[in-house]
């Protein structure tokens, strides 16, 4: 990963004159919200070890999670989704996962404390990801959110999965914001490349499963993030 910008830094330089209050703050949900790593590493392994290949270490794993499914039994068995054997591999996977969801995964460190203090100031949140929702809705339930979120959009809820923008606007309609008055905020390029499509304020996670090989300084946020609660420095602005 190249060298990162700060969002203060972005703060001072980014002209917000024509822009409104923050009144709807939507989150990715691997690699943003909650750190699934550890389960999605768990399940990976599982089906590795079932089909005779090594586990791999958490580390390597971990930098994947938030492109899916594909994107790990592409790493751990070293094929191309036109592979014979991608989809059983994929499915194995996945069902494992469905049965440990909530294993080890948390939310990240002071999301809880961000989420209360957006409650307090009677601002709502959701989740827009492109996990798909029998997975997304187990995984909110158990984590106990599922009620405390104003919109829980998952990658087949709408016709479209990021980036293209349709999701995050859907997810607006449900919590009967304007998408100009939402900030989303995200881990990959897709992340951003929807919230800017939508008409949001885009904010991208650095504490997330951001890659050596990314650079999120491209990507076009309008800031970036090291820590949750740094949220709040862009919905406390006067816009």
């Amino acid at each position: 990963m190249s060298t990162i910008w700060s969002a203060a830094t972005d703060m001072e330089t980014t002209d917000t004159s024509h822009l409104r209050p923050i009144r709807l703050v939507l989150f990715d949900l691997d690699g943003t919200f909650a750190d699934t790593a550890p389960d999605l590493a768990f399940a990976l392994n599982r089906t590795l070890v079932a089909n005779g290949r090594p586990q791999l270490p958490l580390e390597s794993i971990r930098l994947q999670v938030s492109h899916g499914a594909v994107a790990l039994i592409t790493l751990g068995f070293g094929i191309e989704p036109d592979h014979p054997r991608f989809d059983t591999y994929r499915e194995q996977l996945l069902d494992i996962y469905k049965n440990h969801l909530a294993r080890e995964t948390t939310l990240f460190p002071g999301m809880e404390e961000l989420l209360e203090q957006l409650e307090q100031r009677d601002i709502p949140w959701g989740i827009v990801t492109n996990k798909p929702g029998w997975l997304t809705e187990p995984l909110m339930r158990q984590l106990g959110l599922s009620d405390r979120a104003a919109a829980i959009v998952s990658g087949d809820t709408t016709d479209y999965r990021k980036p293209h923008p349709m999701p995050i606007i859907h997810a607006c309609g449900l919590a009967r914001r304007d998408p100009a008055e939402t900030l989303y905020i995200g881990d990959a390029r897709r992340d951003i490349e929807a919230g800017n499509s939508a008409g949001n304020r885009t904010l991208t996670a650095l504490f997330g499963y951001i890659g050596n090989e990314d650079n999120p300084e491209e990507w076009g946020a309008d800031g970036a993030i090291d820590h949750p609660l740094q949220v709040l420095n862009w919905t406390d602005r006067d816009f």
